[in-house]
C-alpha cells in the first residue's frame, strides 16, 4: 500500500480561477508574448542567410557553417514535445519566463562566439531553451484572454508565427550587410528581456498548478536519441547522398527503433514524459495530421521557390527574399478577420478554403517559365497569403477543441513538434526531389541536342557563327539546358504539392464539431 502510494503521482492542487485580463494589461501581455514569439521564430530563419558570412568570419567552410542552423533545429525539436511535462512540473509562467530569459543569455553568447565550435554549442543550448516558447506563448494568451476574444488571441499568435520566418531572411541579410553578423544575436537581448519582465510581472500570481511527477528517464532517453537522430539525418541526408552513406543509414535505423519503442513506452508508462494519449481525441489527431501534411507542402514551397530564384534565375538573396515576402501581406490582413470568425463558421470550410487557395496558387506557380518576370512571380505569392490565415488559425482551433485547459500546453507542444518535423522532412524531400527531377529533365533535353534535330543544329550553327568555338557553344547550350531542367523540375514539384493540398481537403472533413471557443473547453 505504501509503495503504491509513493508511486502514484501527486495530484495538482486546483487553482482558484482568476478573471481574464482586460484593457491595458491585456494589450501589454499580448505585445510581450508576440515579441518573444516573433523573436524565437525569427531566429530560426535569420541565421540562414548569414551562414556564408559567419563561416568566413570564423575561418571555416560554408558546410561547417550550416551547423549553426542544424544544432539549433535539432535541440529545439527534442524539447518541443516536452512542453507539457515542463509546464506541469514547473508551471507555465515560470517555464515560459525562464525559456525567454535563457534564450536571451545564449543569444548574447552566440554573438560573442569566437570560433565555430563555440557558436554551435551556444546555438545548441539556445535551441534547447527555445523549445517551449512558441507552444506556451499560445497557451498563456488563451488562458488570459476573455472567452469572447480567444479567437482573436489565436489570430494574433498565428500572425507572429507566420510573418517572422518570412521576414527573417530579409532582416538577417540587411543586418549582416550593414552591420555585423553578431548583431543578429544581440538584437534579441532588449526584446527578450522586456518580454520576460512584462510576462512575469503580469502573470506571476496566475501560475498554473505544479505537479511533481517522477521523471520518465527511459522515455526521455528514447525521445532524445530518436528525435536527435531523425533531425540530424534530415539536416545532413541530402549532402551525404542519403542512404548510400553509412552514417545516414545508421541514423535512420536508430531513429526508427528509438521512436517505435518511445511510442510503445509512453502509451504504457504511468508518468509519460509526452502525453501521447491526446491522439485518442479525434479532432486532435485529424488536426495534427492536416497541419503536418499541409506544412510539408507549404514549407516545401518556401524552400524550393527562393532556391530556384537564386541558383537558377540569378536572383540575389535580398531580391529572392522580396519575391517571397508578399505572402505575409494578406496573411496579416486576414488573420484578425479569421480570428473573429472562429466560433461563428464551420472551421472545416475555412481550412478547405485555405487548401483550395494553396492548390490554386501552387498550380499557378507550376506554369511559370524561366522567363517569368518579378511582377509575375509575386502575384501568386501574394494571393497565397490569404490561404495562410485560413490554414493556421482554424486548424490550431480544431487541434485544441474539446481539450481541458490543463492539456493545452501538452497539445500545443506536440502540434508544434510535428509542425517542425514536417518542415524538416519537407526541406530534405523537396530539395532531393528537385535535384532528381532536374537530372531527369536534363537527360531528356540533352537527347534532343543532336545533329539529327534541325533546331539543335541551327542553334549550334548560330552560336558558332558569332565566332564561338564548338566547346564554348556546347558549354553555353549546357547552361541553357540546366536552366530549363531546373525550372521544369520546379514545375513538377509545385504540381505535386498542388495535388497534395487538394487531397488534404478530404482529411479535414474527418474532424467533428463542435469545435468550441479558441483555447479548448474549460477544465473539468
Amino acid at each position: 500500500m505504501a509503495a503504491a502510494a509513493t508511486d502514484a503521482a501527486p495530484m495538482p492542487v486546483p487553482a482558484i480561477p482568476k478573471p481574464p485580463l482586460r484593457g491595458g494589461a491585456l494589450a501589454l501581455l499580448t505585445l510581450a508574448i508576440a515579441l518573444s514569439t516573433f523573436m524565437e521564430v525569427l531566429d530560426i530563419t535569420i541565421v540562414n542567410v548569414s551562414v556564408p558570412t559567419i563561416a568566413g568570419s570564423l575561418s571555416v567552410g560554408v558546410s561547417e557553417g550550416t551547423w549553426a542552423i542544424s544544432s539549433y533545429s535539432l535541440a529545439s525539436a527534442i524539447v518541443q514535445p516536452l512542453t507539457g511535462w515542463l509546464a506541469r512540473r514547473f508551471g507555465e509562467v515560470r517555464t515560459f519566463t525562464a525559456s525567454v530569459t535563457l534564450f536571451v543569455v545564449f543569444s548574447i553568447l552566440c554573438g560573442f562566439a569566437a570560433s565555430m565550435p563555440m557558436l554551435v554549442l551556444f546555438r545548441l543550448l539556445q535551441g534547447l531553451v527555445s523549445g517551449p516558447m512558441v507552444a506556451l506563448s499560445m497557451t498563456l494568451l488563451l488562458a488570459n484572454y476573455p472567452n469572447e476574444k480567444k479567437g482573436m488571441a489565436l489570430a494574433l499568435w498565428a500572425m507572429t508565427v507566420i510573418v517572422a520566418p518570412i521576414f527573417g531572411p530579409i532582416l538577417g541579410g540587411w543586418i549582416t550587410d550593414n552591420y555585423s553578423w553578431h548583431w543578429i544575436f544581440f538584437i534579441n537581448a532588449p526584446v527578450g528581456l522586456l518580454a520576460a519582465l512584462v510576462v512575469w510581472t503580469l502573470l506571476r500570481d496566475r501560475e498554473t498548478p505544479i505537479q511533481k511527477v517522477p521523471i520518465d528517464r527511459i522515455g526521455l532517453a528514447l525521445l532524445v536519441i530518436g528525435v536527435g537522430s531523425l533531425q540530424f539525418m534530415l539536416d545532413n541526408g541530402n549532402d551525404k547522398d542519403w542512404f548510400s552513406s553509412p552514417l545516414i543509414t545508421t541514423l535512420g535505423i536508430v531513429a526508427l527503433v528509438c521512436l517505435t519503442f518511445f511510442v510503445a513506452w509512453e502509451l504504457t508508462d504511468k508518468h509519460p514524459v509526452v502525453d501521447l494519449s491526446l491522439f485518442k481525441q479525434r479532432n486532435f489527431r485529424v488536426g495534427v495530421i492536416a497541419l503536418s501534411v499541409g506544412m510539408f507542402g507549404f514549407f516545401g514551397i518556401n524552400v524550393i521557390y527562393p532556391l530556384w530564384l537564386q541558383t537558377t534565375l540569378g536572383y540575389t538573396a535580398e531580391w529572392a527574399g522580396l519575391a517571397t515576402a508578399p505572402v505575409g501581406i494578406l496573411a496579416v490582413f486576414f488573420s484578425p478577420l479569421v480570428g473573429r470568425m472562429i466560433g461563428k463558421a464551420d472551421l472545416r470550410i475555412m481550412v478547405s478554403f485555405a487548401f483550395l487557395v494553396f492548390a490554386f496558387t501552387t498550380h499557378w506557380f507550376s506554369t511559370f517559365t524561366a522567363q517569368a518576370s518579378f511582377g509575375q512571380l509575386i502575384w501568386p505569392r501574394l494571393i497565397q497569403g490569404m490561404g495562410v490565415a485560413f490554414f493556421f488559425i482554424p486548424l490550431n482551433q480544431i487541434i485544441l477543441s474539446g481539450l481541458p485547459q490543463h492539456e493545452i500546453a501538452s497539445a500545443s507542444g506536440l502540434s508544434n513538434f510535428f509542425r517542425t518535423i514536417a518542415g524538416s522532412i519537407s526541406t530534405a524531400v523537396s530539395v532531393t526531389l528537385w535535384q532528381h527531377r532536374a537530372d531527369y529533365h536534363h537527360a531528356v533535353l540533352t537527347e534532343h541536342v543532336t545533329s539529327a534535330r534541325p533546331p539543335a543544329e541551327q542553334w549550334l550553327g548560330t552560336l558558332q557563327g558569332v565566332d564561338m568555338g564548338q566547346a564554348q557553344a556546347l558549354s553555353l547550350t549546357d547552361q541553357v539546358i540546366n536552366l530549363q531542367a531546373f525550372t521544369l523540375a520546379v514545375n513538377d514539384l509545385f504540381l505535386l504539392f498542388s495535388g497534395l493540398f487538394v487531397a488534404m481537403i478530404v482529411l479535414v472533413w474527418w474532424a467533428r464539431p463542435p469545435f468550441g471557443s479558441a483555447g479548448g473547453a474549460p477544465g473539468h
